[in-house]
């Protein structure tokens, strides 16, 4: 007695061309946009590092202290030569106006029998030592408040800042070292700023124009779509190759990046073409063979099928199928060959 088989629900989809564009693989990294180390700009004793490596930061974090307990002491001291100065200005330009009015007075004699040509020139001279007396203590308080400005801006920069969002990836100095203006103290990547970087052969250059968009697989990230940005101009004279580099959509990796982990980026090197093409649901891998069901008067026959590259959510059909087929998509898992099915919509 010939074997009965159910009918199983099953969803369907047809065999169709699709067009593809032909690329080549190239191996691209993740680049941070901001990175680099913070450096020192003042000279003296670090008290404190506030970070490890690994933290994360936001812009204006204290990264760490240096010693300000000297930069304090000249910060009062030039308070107080500025202070000083305003007193000294003070004075000139009470010395000048009393100057400028003997002046005045003389003035106002003259053509009178009171009048003392050589006293009227006198009061002109000590009008003139006034404003000289003046413009010095002026040029006196505007160095002092200048290098007062000068330890306030040291004072402040004691206190080492991040400069922008990001993570610590490197600690230089440690507490009780001392630092000399440029040694760095930290080295900081902003991973939520990347870019991806890619060697790329000169001869595939002529169809990454600036704005191309590109499929790219990031290492355990998945699918994300690319744009180039900029071609450097500058030849590897050994790979024969040039730089160019890609932006990542904001939010398109939205896990967990490291500075120079592996991208595949799918390069295109000519015009599209039309390819036959299977739902990936349709596959139904035995071992090393690749099958699909077809649907054919009611029931699932069995196929082997050779497949070529990926066209998004398909493949490409090399041999086995024939455009305008229907396979099954869902429900292949337990299917039987010559088991009738029903489609369902």
């Amino acid at each position: 007695m010939a074997e009965r088989h159910t009918s199983a629900a099953v969803l369907v989809d047809s065999v169709d061309e699709r067009a593809i564009d032909q690329t080549v693989p190239v191996l691209g990294r993740l680049v941070a946009r901001q990175a680099g180390v913070v450096a020192v700009r003042v000279a003296e004793r670090v008290v404190a590092i506030d970070v490890q490596v690994g933290d994360r930061v936001e812009r204006g974090d204290i990264l760490a202290r240096l010693s300000d307990d000297r930069l304090e002491s000249e910060r009062r001291l030039w308070a107080a030569a500025v202070e000083a100065a305003k007193a000294t200005v003070a004075r000139d330009r009470a010395f000048l106006t009393k100057a400028q009015q003997a002046f005045a007075r003389h003035e106002q004699l003259e053509g009178s029998t009171a009048y003392r040509k050589d006293r009227a020139e006198d009061a002109a001279r000590d009008v003139d030592v006034a404003r000289a007396d003046l413009a010095r203590s002026e040029a006196e308080l505007a160095a002092a408040t200048a290098r007062l400005g000068l330890v306030e801006t040291a004072l402040a920069d004691a206190t080492i800042r991040a400069p922008y969002d990001g993570v610590v990836t490197v600690e230089h100095l440690a507490a009780g070292a001392y630092a000399r203006v440029g040694d760095p103290i930290v080295t900081l990547m902003n991973d939520s700023d990347v870019e991806i970087e890619a060697d790329v052969p000169a001869d595939r250059l002529s169809a990454l124009p600036s704005g191309t968009s590109v499929e790219a697989e990031v290492q355990n990230g998945g699918d994300i779509v690319v744009t180039v940005r900029a071609v450097v101009p500058e030849e590897n004279p050994r790979t024969r190759t040039r730089a160019v580099r890609f932006t990542v959509e904001a939010g398109a990796l939205d896990y967990t990046i490291a500075a120079n982990q592996s991208v595949l980026l799918h390069i295109p090197i000519g015009g599209s073409r039309k390819v036959l093409t299977v739902s990936k649901d349709a596959i139904v891998r035995i071992g090393e063979r690749s099958q699909v069901f077809v649907v054919i008067d009611g029931k699932a026959l069995a196929k082997t099928v050779q497949l070529g590259e990926s066209v998004g959510s398909r493949y490409q059909v090399l041999q086995g199928l024939l455009g305008g087929d229907t396979v099954v998509v869902r429900g292949n898992e337990s299917l039987r060959s010559g088991q009738p099915v029903r489609v369902e919509f």
